[in-house]
């Protein structure tokens, strides 16, 4: 007994010898752990708060599309670009909003509203912005801003609509054998998407034959 005793006690004394050493090493790892998932956690609370406010703001703006309340629309869409930015609410209500202003032919905030989701936005809602940008620039027949937006990086699904855009406004500037190149691009680009026999294609066929051709 005496012999487990000892034996036991020098486990003791080794424990304490080693707690000495890393005992705050060892504590401050539990804390920094314990913290990073309460962070996370709290993280995560943050974000869902956030998605839930947003999607309310975003019913709204909807109900307010409905009753073709101008104002309503575009207050709505501000409060989610303002406080929920981060969301994908928020882009979606820039463009629902763009489209009303458009309508409305308010075109100074239609533009304002898809320039926001076009900076802000992500993937494939940040492409649609740019190309209904560059059709409100086509409008305008502000050129060349227009061709700066198509020139952003972009998904490989929406090439062929930027290259169709690209000849719309080459044409509109009287550039026929760029107009021509840019509709030649966009019929393959969509002959890899949409097949032979896609609508998209047909049209962009009579663009390419109404600008005859090019010596």
């Amino acid at each position: 007994m005496a012999s487990y005793d000892l034996e036991e006690q020098e486990q003791i004394d080794s424990i304490k010898t080693w707690w000495k050493m890393y005992g705050n090493l060892v504590t401050g790892v539990v804390v920094a752990g314990s913290v990073a998932v309460i962070g996370w956690q709290g993280w995560n609370w943050h974000q869902r708060s956030q998605s839930a406010q947003a999607s309310a703001i975003y019913g709204v703006l909807e109900q307010a599309v409905t009753a073709r309340d101008a104002q309503k629309v575009k207050a709505a869409a501000g409060e989610l670009a303002e406080k929920f930015g981060g969301t994908s609410y928020a882009a979606l209500g820039a463009l629902v909003a763009a489209r009303q202003s458009f309508d409305a032919g308010d075109l100074k905030t239609a533009k304002a509203q898809l320039t926001w989701v076009a900076e802000n936005g992500k993937d494939e809602i940040k492409d649609l912005a740019r190309l209904r940008l560059t059709s409100v620039l086509l409008d305008e027949k502000a050129y060349g801003e227009a061709l700066k937006q198509l020139e952003a990086a972009h998904a490989a699904a929406f090439a062929a609509r930027f290259l169709e855009l690209k000849g719309d406004v080459l044409a509109a500037e009287g550039k026929k054998a760029e107009a021509r190149s840019a509709y030649k691009a966009a019929l393959d680009k969509s002959e890899t998407h949409e097949g032979r026999g896609g609508v998209g294609r047909e049209l962009l066929q009579q663009k390419l034959d109404s600008l005859g051709e090019v010596t």
